[in-house]
């Protein structure tokens, strides 16, 4: 399917986000199982001197922590509830940033991950968004610091740590 750069959530935020998936787990709806992060950018291929030069940017940037507080859906993923990020001009400075390291550079980028289109989220239920939305509203702001960014591949589940 993809690849795809993903930051790391501190551990207090991605308990928290566990915390709400695994209420709506009891609840009986399909939940992720994966660790909880925010997706920055996605492509079919992200090589070797993209993942250079995305590592060679994030070194000088300083990675802004996120307040997740708004549930509701991504365009295109209609049967999911999402818990989504607070956009300022820091977050999307860093998401440009992202981009601009890997502009041509990698096969086949994801139009929902570019700037203009993208909304920071983490992803709680894979089906049943009104009801999950019912259980979980209202829900309290999360604040997430970025601890690491890695590129994973969807198709076997390996990542790379790219900054920690």
């Amino acid at each position: 399917m993809a690849q795809i750069v993903r930051f790391r959530l501190d551990l207090a935020a991605e308990d928290a986000v566990t915390a709400l998936r695994d209420e709506l787990r009891e609840a009986g709806m399909i939940v992720p199982s994966d660790t909880p992060t925010v997706t920055f950018a996605a492509a079919a291929i992200i090589p070797a001197a993209a993942r250079v030069s995305l590592t060679e940017e994030l070194r000088i940037l300083s990675l802004p922590s996120l307040w997740l507080a708004t549930l509701g859906s991504v365009a295109g993923h209609d049967d999911e509830l999402v818990l989504a990020a607070v956009v300022d001009t820091e977050l999307l400075a860093v998401h440009t940033a992202v981009h601009d390291a890997l502009a041509g550079r990698v096969r086949s980028p994801f139009a929902s991950y570019l700037p203009g289109a993208w909304l920071p989220h983490c992803t709680l239920a894979h089906e049943k968004p009104a009801e999950a939305f019912a259980l979980l509203h209202p829900v309290r702001p999360i604040r997430a610091a970025i601890t690491g960014v890695e590129i994973a591949d969807t198709r076997d589940g390996s990542s790379e740590p790219l900054f920690a």
